[in-house]
């Protein structure tokens, strides 16, 4: 059987498939660990500056959970949540490449990456209410911060899924292309952000997310702090002294 997580190294960007087309890349256990072992790897490796997720063919990022392996006793999970990822809080810029649709668990798993380039054919939801269940793997919590509460109180209630195009209009994804070119375009964008200085990206991510749960008092103390730790790195330095020679930065992460 192929390992249902596979991997490739591209400069500073871990690209991270889903194997399992047969099955609309559900989510078994099996998958979950391996996921989960390769993002632990990808989160120490110095070497990794970005991820990106995506899935194998081109109807499903992810159907969720693995329904069959769920019914022979088998949890998707690990200590990090769904699939290894909905509860990790990575340091490390997450790109999603939804390459299909995006339901339930695989929809929840899409909304842990910060980014999402979307394949024009794909669908997205949390239809977990029309079978009698609630999304449980962080779509209650992270979809209101994504898209304006009503938004989110529909697609929880009504269970309907919305297009690749709706969610580029909520803001639910940041690029539509064709199907075929939905990986590349992920690629392209991750190789956009290796340009700039690693520390400097993982601060600004950190920044931003933890501001979302502060007040403004504590969130400009986060940022201050953050401002002067930069400022004194090494990366900080080599930014001005490259513009000054007029040569690319060669970033340290330092």
């Amino acid at each position: 059987m192929a390992d249902e997580i596979l991997r490739e190294r591209r400069g500073h960007i871990e690209l991270l498939t889903i194997n399992r087309p047969e099955a609309r890349n559900a989510i078994n256990r099996a998958t979950a660990v391996a996921l989960s072992d390769a993002l632990d790897e990808a989160e120490t490796d110095d070497d990794v500056w970005v991820v990106v997720l995506t899935g194998s063919g081109d109807k499903a990022f992810s159907a969720g959970m693995d329904l069959k392996a769920f019914a022979m006793g088998e949890f998707p999970a690990t200590d990090k949540g769904f699939g290894g990822i909905t509860n990790r809080d990575f340091p490390k810029p997450l790109i999603c490449a939804a390459n299909g649709s995006a339901l339930a668990g695989g929809f929840e798993m899409m909304i842990s990456c910060d980014m999402v380039v979307a394949a024009d054919h794909a669908k997205f939801g949390i239809p977990e209410a029309s079978r009698g269940l609630v999304a449980g793997a962080g779509g209650l919590i992270r979809l209101p911060k994504r898209v304006p509460i009503t938004i989110a109180l529909e697609m929880a209630l009504t269970a309907d899924p919305i297009d690749a195009d709706r969610a580029y209009e909520l803001g639910l994804v940041n690029r539509v292309v064709p199907g075929a070119q939905v990986l590349d375009a992920a690629i392209t964008l991750a190789e956009r952000i290796v340009k700039n200085a690693p520390l400097a990206v993982r601060t600004s991510k950190s920044v931003m997310k933890q501001a979302m749960e502060l007040n403004e008092e504590r969130a400009w103390a986060l940022n201050t702090d953050s401002f002067a730790m930069i400022g004194r790195s090494a990366d900080a330095l080599e930014g001005a002294v490259a513009f000054a020679e007029k040569r690319e930065p060669h970033w340290q992460g330092k």
